[in-house]
């Protein structure tokens, strides 16, 4: 639909647009009427990043939606300021999403325009897109992230079996805030140096977003490329001095051996990404390897991986949902049901999730799948309360679906869509959130809770659900994982366990459900504490949507 604007406004916006346009060859210029907040843009941006058009309304939160969830609070508060009349102009890096999924780094910078009396009128600049603009990282002078996959696809055509690693930094935004930009990019200069000389002739270190490095090598050996790591991360460890500043920083590193060339490069950068954020995350820095050793038929689980991920470009084809009853523990009648993602086809089998879901989030395609498990649980749950009203449908989310931003918009969309009862629908927020920003996991589960849904904390105990989690996020459920009661009938403190947390869940006004229930020994001791409801394979494991129908219980 044909946005309409005031035809004198837009006389002057284009005009301006076109001198913009005649200084800013190579990049994509934008211009904003800040009064209507109608918005110009090329149509190389409109084309490569599908946007709606060259003419746009609120273009601000809309083009927010194409920003990496990692760089996006930086470019939201920027854009506020300029909004407000604090800041008079914008100058940023920052991950955007084509229309392919993919995410290229871009330059912004933009300067508002003002009247004679000093009024702000016009926000004007131009993005530069070094994905397909750059080979060369203008900081330090190494192949970019876009380099980086040439080379990757490279190698793939030329059969090459490749060693890769990912490194970076953990604490280096604090340098940014004490020292500013250039003292934070004088940093990354000197890292650069230090990894080319350690790969001198055995290698090549590209720059990739953020402050992370890669490093793409055909002659060394798995083993021999983290020996190398371990020595650059004591160096790095002992410090060194940028402008009489001693600097100690924190590193982290992830690699993958690439001698399957049935993958694609996507998937190997799915899982390098997967291998650095464990080392990043739990592994305190120590060097990861993505293992190919998940596989009972010693398949290469790179390749099936690569199955996966274009399944879900597929309409999420060989994906399907299983369902396991939650029962109350006093009365054991139907309270409730948990809907499990499970993947089969006629290469691979069944492949568990625990194989795919961790690296799968590491991938842009990811909230897709997510939203398809999202809508085909309230789907087959309007089924269920046909016959269980009362019952609600819990449904697992994941960090790389909450960070988008219209991540609620789209869960009220389905509910108004289905038409499904927001009040029988459980969201659980599972461990692997605990890598999202705090406050915006509070932010999420208030816009939530207010259209009507109830909220879960999984897996409590097990790292995310701390006490203070439970505390900021009060949840109206608390799960016990499996892992905590599973000796329940000989160990003590197992039940000890299982009173603190009930106890606790009490005191926040939440419900108690344990996971794992495998006998009726385990079911009586549960009964001992204050304990709303079960689940587990003594009253069922997780089945296909039919033969829970069939269920009788």
């Amino acid at each position: 639909m044909r946005l309409e604007i005031d035809p004198g406004k837009r006389k002057m916006l284009d005009e301006l647009y076109s001198a913009l346009s005649a200084v800013a060859e190579g990049s994509y210029v934008f211009l904003t009427d800040l009064e209507t907040d109608v918005s110009r843009w090329s149509k190389a941006a409109v084309d490569f990043f599908g946007l709606p058009g060259e003419y746009m309304h609120n273009v601000g939160d809309m083009w927010a939606e194409h920003i990496h969830p990692d760089d996006r609070k930086e470019y939201e508060d920027s854009i506020e300021r300029i909004y407000m009349g604090s800041d008079d102009s914008h100058d940023m890096q920052y991950r955007a999403r084509n229309k392919e999924g993919e995410y290229v780094v871009c330059t912004c910078r933009g300067v508002v325009v003002k009247d004679i009396k000093g009024k702000p009128v016009y926000f004007g600049g131009a993005i530069k897109n070094h994905g397909i603009q750059s080979f060369v990282d203008t900081v330090t002078g190494l192949r970019s992230l876009y380099g980086f996959f040439q080379d990757l696809r490279t190698i793939f055509w030329n059969k090459e079996d490749t060693v890769i690693m990912q490194l970076g930094l953990s604490d280096f935004s604090s340098y940014n805030e004490v020292f500013g930009y250039s003292f934070g990019n004088r940093i990354l200069q000197k890292l650069a140096r230090m990894l080319q000389k350690e790969f001198e002739h055995t290698g090549s270190v590209y720059r990739m977003d953020g402050t992370k490095f890669a490093v793409i090598t055909h002659t060394l050996k798995k083993d021999e490329v983290e020996d190398i790591y371990v020595e650059f991360r004591e160096k790095i460890r002992a410090g060194f001095y940028i402008e009489g500043h001693r600097i100690v920083p924190s590193m982290n590193a992830g690699a993958v051996v690439v001698d399957n060339f049935d993958i694609t490069d996507k998937t190997v950068y799915s899982c390098l990404k997967y291998a650095y954020y464990m080392s990043k995350n739990t592994k305190l820095g120590d060097f990861v390897l993505f293992e190919d050793s998940l596989n009972d038929d010693n398949r290469n689980k790179l390749d099936k991986l690569r199955v996966i991920r274009e399944s879900i470009t597929e309409d999420c084809n060989g994906f399907f949902l299983c369902y396991q009853p939650v029962v109350d523990a006093e009365t054991e009648r139907l309270t409730g049901i948990e809907a499990l993602i499970r993947w089969k086809n006629d290469e691979y089998g069944m492949v568990s999730p625990n194989d795919f879901i961790p690296v799968l989030e590491q991938d842009p395609l990811f909230p897709t799948l997510g939203t398809w498990i999202l809508r085909k649980a309230m789907s087959d749950g309007k089924k269920i309360l046909e016959k269980y009203p009362d019952i609600k449908i819990n449904v697992n989310l994941s960090y790389a679906q909450m960070e988008k931003r219209s991540f609620v918009e789209e869960v009220t969309d389905a509910v108004k869509e289905l038409n499904f009862p927001p009040q029988n629908l459980c969201l659980e927020i599972t461990e692997r959130c605990r890598l999202m920003d705090m406050e915006l996991l509070k932010d999420i589960v208030a816009l939530l809770r207010d259209i009507g849904i109830v909220i879960a904390m999984d897996d409590f105990g097990t790292g995310f659900s701390s006490l203070g989690a439970l505390r900021d996020i009060r949840p109206d459920i608390v799960k016990i994982d499996r892992e905590m009661i599973k000796n329940i009938e000989s160990n003590q403190a197992d039940k000890s366990t299982v009173r603190y947390i009930s106890e606790l869940a009490n005191d926040f006004d939440a419900e108690l459900c344990v996971e794992g229930v495998e006998n009726s020994q385990m079911r009586d001791i549960l009964r001992d504490y204050k304990v709303k409801s079960l689940q587990g394979y003594y009253y069922s494991k997780p089945v296909p949507f039919d033969e829970f129908c069939a269920l009788e219980i």
